[in-house]
């Protein structure tokens, strides 16, 4: 990774989602993202109970703790870098969780129209 800060979905540069607990595909705090991150772990979400138990019905289970992969498990209020590809989906089921723009990568826009992620946004002014 380049020591250029990455961008976010405003094209500023891109904001800390989490250190506790530690987020982020490079484990670094940030929702900073590269070719290898084929998850594309870029939305730095605040997550809710109703959004981790439809995860883990769905087949993503952000709840039990996975130490050997540096996974401490997720509870209801932490912020953590989610796959956009899920986020999607939690969007299409319903049960979208509130994320915050200046922590999101650009690259979910890839995914994900900015005027769909802003209706999710808990960090407008």
């Amino acid at each position: 990774m380049s020591e250029e800060k990455q961008k976010n979905v405003l094209g500023e540069a891109i904001e800390e989602c989490s250190n506790n607990p530690l987020t982020g595909w490079f484990r670094d705090g940030c929702c900073n993202t590269d070719n290898n991150d084929h998850g594309v772990h870029t939305v730095c979400a605040k997550v809710t109970d109703e959004f981790l138990e439809w995860c883990k019905v769905a087949g993503n289970d952000l709840i039990t703790p996975h130490p050997e992969f540096g996974f401490p498990g997720l509870k209801d209020g932490d912020s953590w870098c989610v796959c956009a590809s899920w986020y999607v989906k939690s969007i299409e089921a319903g049960k979208a969780c509130p994320i915050y723009l200046k922590k999101t990568h650009e690259n979910t826009l890839k995914l994900v129209s900015i005027d769909k992620l802003k209706k999710y946004a808990i960090d407008l002014s």
